[in-house]
C-alpha cells in the first residue's frame, strides 16, 4: 500500500518534473498508452503506475528495508539498472512513434526526470515504511 501511495505522490509531480528538466518524458506514463489513449489514459497510467510502485514496496520492506536512505537508494538503483533497457521502449512506444517523446535512452533530460522522480518515490516509501 505504502509503494503504492508513493508512486501515486511521484505521479502528482510529474508535470513539475516535466518542466524543471525540460522533457515531456515521465516514469508515470510508460506503460498506459499500451492499454488506452485519450481521454482514459490518465487512468491506465496511474493503475499500472501505483501496482508498478506497490510492487517494489512490496518487495523492498520483504527484503528488510526501511528509512529514507535506503529507500531513495533502492529506487535510483533500480533506475539506473533498468534504463538501458528503455531502449525497447524507444522502438515501440505510442508516444515515441507518435513524436510526442524524444529518443530516450540517450537523453539526459529524460534520465534526470526519471531519477529525480525515483529519488522522490524512495524517500516517500522509505518515510512511509518508517512510520508502520
Amino acid at each position: 500500500m505504502t509503494g503504492a501511495l508513493a508512486a501515486a505522490a511521484w505521479q502528482a509531480c510529474d508535470p513539475l518534473l516535466k518542466r524543471a528538466f525540460g522533457t515531456p518524458y515521465c516514469d508515470a506514463e510508460l506503460i498506459g498508452p499500451f492499454i488506452t489513449r485519450g481521454r482514459h489514459e490518465w487512468l491506465a497510467n496511474l493503475v499500472t503506475h501505483a501496482a508498478a510502485g506497490a510492487t517494489f514496496g512490496f518487495v523492498f520492506e520483504r527484503l528488510g528495508g526501511r528509512g529514507v536512505k535506503q529507500g531513495v537508494t533502492a529506487a535510483l538503483v533500480e533506475n539506473t539498472l533498468l534504463w538501458p533497457g528503455i531502449a525497447l521502449f524507444d522502438a515501440i512506444h505510442p508516444k515515441r512513434r507518435d513524436g510526442t517523446w524524444p529518443r530516450l535512452v540517450t537523453s539526459p533530460r529524460a534520465f534526470g526526470s526519471a531519477s529525480a522522480g525515483h529519488a522522490l518515490f524512495g524517500a516517500l516509501l522509505g518515510a512511509g515504511l518508517d512510520r508502520v
